[in-house]
């Protein structure tokens, strides 16, 4: 088991290139930064705008790039939109494990041989206490779904996302990597990290509190713009916030990744956007 218990480090813009692909998801979780639920508004980006800037962003110099959201298997064009990215990059998509349906397994078989892996998120070994934060049932699809993607070929990776990693109970830890190898993800594919105080998560009084030189600058386009990481498109009372965002253009690409090199302190000498990507 790997520990990620801190956002990261400002330093050069991460060389995955993540996109937003909706806001809406069938779960509520109680930490969640977006506010994703059932009934929000379903802003995303379509699947033009997706594929128009994964291929500038190969050209820029990103070597990977990164899916989240909302829950984005319910962005209708997903499969699709990971075969025509997985067939340019490797592609990792970060997913609840809720909407596997087998009709949806039978399509995602498209992505054989592609370097496709699902992060998915799992908080702890017992199914109560894992569904108090995300939700009825999901423990059981969770454990379900794992076992059908990797027989697919699929890499899957776990997330555990936890109020106080540091202090987790050992014994409880034991428990929960011991129910990932079970299923088939080894120990160098968990990740453990701590819930961040914003979205849903400032209500509910979770998570730690950070500021932009917490993270290590990752190009994260959405529907709404451009933000810094992953971590910065969070939405309180229905509101967005933008002390993340750094410019609501997202094309041409190289618009948000000087705007994000300027935010980050290392714009790069001339018009060479390629500087502290590769």
């Amino acid at each position: 088991m790997s520990a990620d218990t801190d956002p990261g480090a400002l330093g050069r813009l991460g060389s995955r290139l993540w996109f937003y692909s909706n806001y809406h998801c069938n779960l509520q979780c109680s930490y969640c930064l977006t506010e994703s639920a059932p009934g929000v508004a379903r802003r995303q980006l379509t699947a033009d705008q997706i594929r128009d800037a994964a291929r500038d962003g190969r050209e820029l110099g990103f070597d990977s790039f990164g899916i989240t959201g909302g829950e984005p298997f319910l962005h209708d064009e997903l499969i699709e939109i990971v075969a025509d990215l997985a067939a340019q990059a490797p592609t990792l998509i970060l997913s609840n494990a809720t909407v596997f349906t087998p009709a949806r397994l039978r399509r995602m078989e498209a992505w054989a041989g592609l370097p496709v892996e699902i992060q998915i998120s799992l908080d702890h070994p017992e199914p109560d206490v894992n569904d108090e934060m995300r939700g009825p049932g999901n423990f059981r699809k969770v454990v379900e779904a794992i076992p059908r993607l990797i027989d697919l070929g699929i890499g899957v990776r776990i997330a555990t996302t936890l109020e106080d990693p540091e202090n987790a109970d050992p014994d409880e830890m034991d428990r929960l990597c011991a129910l990932h190898r079970s299923l088939g993800v080894p120990d160098s594919h968990h990740v453990v990290r701590p819930i961040i105080h914003r979205g849903r998560a400032v209500g509910n009084t979770l998570g730690r509190d950070v500021v932009f030189d917490d993270f290590e600058p990752e190009l994260t386009l959405t529907a709404d713009g451009a933000f810094a990481t992953p971590f910065g498109p969070t939405v309180r009372g229905g509101r967005l916030d933008t002390d993340l965002l750094v410019t609501r253009a997202t094309a041409p690409l190289s618009v948000p990744v000087a705007a994000l090199m300027r935010a980050a302190g290392e714009a790069p000498a001339g018009d060479d956007a390629r500087t502290g990507i590769r």
